[in-house]
């Protein structure tokens, strides 16, 4: 049962991103935590995430969860082959699963606080509970509580901050860097494999 989902580009998967999912396992125990690679994210440039890109991503993450046994990895925006909106894979997820409840959304508070622009936005606060993971140091919780008063119903989760950025391990890679403390070690030996970050 998809109990809760972390969508996002992945590009690539790193450690804050497992991290993060395994707070969150411990927090609220859900059985499984299902990653979701976006096959085509709307807002951003085509030239960056063409079908190429979007296979190894999706890869990367197989790899990256597979010492997990509760996270696991959805392909369903690579199936359906369109721009990944986030309320189109819930709305079908809703209609496969059926769940009891509504399903958790785990998003970072970067994102989240734009969440209104989003497509279909307030459908979308209708089918999920978000869980929120700060990702600044000092973070000021009363922008939330606006949305939350709109329905946006939300958890924050606590955990340490971890700085990676994706921009910045392909920033390494571009450099020559060593990227294996900053992405699982399959991830980093993928990367090098296959030459996805072409310099």
């Amino acid at each position: 049962m998809t109990e809760c989902v972390y969508q996002g580009s992945f590009n690539p998967i790193h450690n804050a991103h497992i991290e993060v999912a395994k707070h969150v396992h411990e927090k609220f125990g859900f059985e499984k935590i299902v990653f979701i690679p976006a096959f085509r994210p709307p807002h951003k440039s085509s030239k960056d995430f063409d079908s190429e890109n979007a296979m190894h991503r999706l890869n990367m993450v197989q790899l990256a969860v597979e010492e997990y046994p509760f996270l696991d990895v959805s392909a369903i925006e690579y199936m359906r082959n369109t721009p990944s909106y986030t309320y189109d894979t819930i709305a079908q997820i809703n209609e496969i699963v059926q769940p009891k409840d509504k399903i958790n959304f785990i998003i970072g508070t970067d994102a989240f606080i734009q969440i209104e622009s989003w497509h279909r936005s307030s459908e979308l606060k209708e089918l999920v509970n978000f869980i929120l993971f700060v990702r600044e140091d000092n973070f000021d919780e009363k922008p939330f509580l606006e949305l939350k008063s709109k329905g946006y119903n939300y958890s924050l989760m606590q955990m340490p901050f971890i700085d990676i950025s994706a921009s910045e391990v392909r920033e390494r890679i571009k450099q020559g860097k060593d990227i294996c403390d900053i992405v699982p070690v399959k991830v980093a030996e993928y990367i090098k494999q296959n030459n996805v970050y072409k310099i």
